[in-house]
């Protein structure tokens, strides 16, 4: 079940059309979503990518009230996720692109932070309508689909609550905290490492969470995230 599953997630990632919730309507629990995760991520890595991270999500309060969980989910980042910053990012084979802020970790291979940055998430649930379920979303790779990385700095002793804006075309969309990744965003790194279960390598990055809710990413749109102390990180749609 789970290749096919897997199978059915990819070709709508590939093919840009939504289907419908097809983990949950198939009775799999989070452990066996994770399964088909990797299986999916495992088809990514068959046609050239390669791993390069980690990502979490529903890192805030408010994501685990809304989905109605009490623990954060992870999923796997490759090379073809990666936009350089200030890049373009395409969203032509998107379905529903969303893009929000967040805090990433260069990781070293005993999964320590070695540095942080600003970073941006575009998300694209492979769902109809972006509605899903626990396992609906962990299957789908916890909805990745690129990430950008601003400058990396050495790790300040406090990440806890510093300033968060995420601009649109030079218009302020969302403000908030990094106090929103589960109170202090250094508390992915335990996460990742609790949740993941695979080594780190050197080099990878980890994104902790987003700061703010996400907004919609419209084709044409100049996206730019500013956090206090770290700096910023913009990216283009195309």
């Amino acid at each position: 079940m789970s290749s096919e599953l897997a199978e059915r997630l990819d070709a709508a990632a590939r093919d840009g059309v939504a289907i419908p919730q097809i983990v949950s309507a198939a009775g799999v629990d989070p452990d066996g979503a994770y399964a088909i995760q990797e299986a999916l991520v495992a088809r990514r890595l068959a046609r050239g990518e390669r791993l390069t991270g980690v990502k979490l999500g529903l890192t805030s309060r408010a994501k685990m009230a809304q989905v109605g969980v009490d623990s954060v989910i992870w999923g796997r980042l490759t090379d073809a996720m990666a936009v350089a910053d200030g890049g373009t990012v395409d969203t032509s084979s998107l379905i529903h692109p969303r893009i929000e802020p967040e805090v990433a970790f260069l990781l070293d291979a005993s999964g320590a932070a070695v540095a942080v940055a600003p970073a941006l998430e575009v998300i694209d649930s492979r769902y109809a309508d972006f509605r899903f379920s626990l396992a609906d979303v962990i299957a789908d790779n916890s909805s990745a689909a690129a990430y950008t990385i601003g400058a990396w700095k050495p790790v300040p002793d406090g990440l806890d609550n510093l300033g968060v804006l995420l601009e649109v075309d030079g218009r302020v969309a969302q403000i908030g905290s990094t106090a929103a990744i589960l109170g202090d965003p250094r508390r992915a790194l335990a996460a990742a490492r609790d949740l993941a279960g695979t080594p780190p390598e050197a080099g990878w990055v980890l994104l902790a969470g987003a700061a703010t809710a996400a907004v919609p990413l419209a084709k044409g749109a100049y996206v730019r995230a500013v956090v206090e102390g770290l700096g910023t990180v913009g990216v283009r749609a195309s």
